[in-house]
């Protein structure tokens, strides 16, 4: 029996370890997602640079495009002029050109400001595709490293769940049935340790006869308060003049108390009197 429920301790320790890589597992797409999102913002960027530039020379060429209509315009204009019959119809030829000539400057003005425009969008441009690159990279990294990761994780699981199963059929059939109840019940620690004589998981301190029993290590015994099986590990001894006594067991101060009121307690008189210590 102490080396099923040493067994069963360390088949938990397993379990632990295999939920653990079962979380990362789970985690690294979500990582990777979270990764490619910054490079989406990135690429974002860029787009809405290159969209800025090419803003710019639409209207340039749309500004172009105006001048030309309004020389035309005054060509035409000029040649109507030429024939004009009176003085009125010359004003009235010469003010449409100037109209025309005015419409041309303010076209060519707006050229100018998009000219002055284009250097700096142009940067915008080179910056964002540079921080795209390094960022890109920086991704692929990553995302190689995560797949790495993931590998590693599941050969890791696959192993552990082989040991695992490897040391459950070690181990009496009945104390195996027991733990899976109780993993099943409690999802992830379903055994606690109480060396110090009191429950790791639910922290009730145990009653000094349970304490004794559990350290015989004979059994298999539940929390009384929490139902998780209990598991004593003896401490060993460091003795630093021997390996002989560094596999000493020392109890526990709590199993020393319990010890010492054991030998304590009064044995029963001839009258039948009985002192009960549980």
């Amino acid at each position: 029996m102490q080396s099923d429920l040493d067994t069963i301790a360390r088949v938990q320790t397993l379990d632990l370890r295999a939920a653990e890589l079962r979380t990362e597992i789970a985690e690294l797409p979500k990582q990777i997602a979270r990764i490619e999102k910054q490079l989406e913002a990135h690429n974002r960027s860029l787009e809405a640079s290159k969209a800025m530039l090419a803003a710019n020379q639409k209207d340039r060429r749309a500004c172009e495009g105006e001048i030309q209509v309004q020389q035309q315009k005054i060509s035409k204009l000029r040649e109507q002029m030429m024939s004009a019959k009176t003085n009125e119809q010359y004003r009235a030829f010469q003010h449409e050109i100037e109209f025309c000539e005015g419409a041309v400057r303010t076209q060519e003005d707006r050229i100018i400001e998009l000219m002055d425009q284009v250097e700096k969008l142009e940067s915008a441009v080179k910056a964002d595709e540079a921080a795209l690159a390094v960022e890109r990279t920086g991704v692929e990294k990553q995302q190689n490293e995560a797949r790495e990761r993931t590998a590693a994780d599941r050969a890791a699981l696959d192993q552990t769940q082989a040991e695992r199963k490897d040391m459950l059929a070690s181990v009496n059939p009945a104390v195996a049935a027991a733990y899976e109840r109780a993993l099943k019940r409690f999802k992830v620690v379903a055994v606690a340790d109480a060396s110090n004589g009191r429950c790791s998981a639910c922290h009730l301190e145990l009653r000094p006869q349970f304490f004794l029993e559990l350290r015989r290590r004979d059994k298999l015994m539940l929390c009384e308060n929490c139902s998780r099986i209990l598991h004593y590990n003896p401490p060993v001894a460091v003795d630093e003049h021997g390996p002989a006594a560094a596999s000493t067991p020392v109890a526990s101060s709590r199993g020393q108390r319990a010890t010492a009121a054991s030998s304590a307690a009064p044995r029963p008189t001839g009258s039948g009197t009985r002192v009960d210590m549980t």
